[in-house]
């Protein structure tokens, strides 16, 4: 009966706390409005969604994070010194293929998205059978570097977060 009406409880909490960051500010009509959000979106989106992503461990998922948003300040600033200082001519950009190891959408989503929030890489393309994404790197001297370093900080943390 509750999954009737609250089908994916962290979508829903999740919702709710990105709406109350959005309006910066707490007031009971933004809390209440933030609430009728958490519950109405995953009511219209359970078609879309049916199963619900299976976290191994869940915890892992706050290291990934950090790691990620590290990564994101670092790339950041390794781009912005590219941009700066290095003349065109010395750049090295690469196609990379990366073939998976996850299989559920969701790691798949995530690691796509991961890879295209830090700055200098993009994922461009996933192959029809979902094992390998193709990705842009803005600087690779080495494109094997770039390929293992996504598999270990990224799909090895996707791998252990999603079962």
């Amino acid at each position: 009966m509750l999954s009737r009406f609250l089908p994916h409880p962290l979508l829903s909490l999740t919702l709710v706390v990105a709406w109350m960051l959005l309006v910066n500010q707490i007031t009971v009509n933004s809390l209440v409005f933030a609430v009728i959000l958490g519950l109405v979106i995953p009511v219209i989106t359970r078609p879309y969604w049916p199963d619900m992503p299976r976290l191994r461990h869940p915890f892992r998922a706050i290291e990934y994070v950090f790691v990620v948003l590290y990564d994101i300040v670092k790339a950041n600033i390794e781009v912005a010194l590219i941009v700066l200082f290095k003349p065109n001519r010395d750049l090295r950009p690469a196609w990379i293929t990366v073939p998976l190891d996850v299989r559920s959408p969701e790691a798949i989503t995530m690691l796509a998205g991961t890879i295209t929030l830090t700055p200098g890489t993009v994922s461009c393309d996933l192959a029809a059978n979902g094992h390998a994404v193709l990705i842009h790197a803005l600087h690779a001297p080495d494109p094997d570097v770039v390929r293992d370093t996504i598999k270990q900080r990224y799909e090895r943390r996707l791998k252990e977060i999603f079962a």
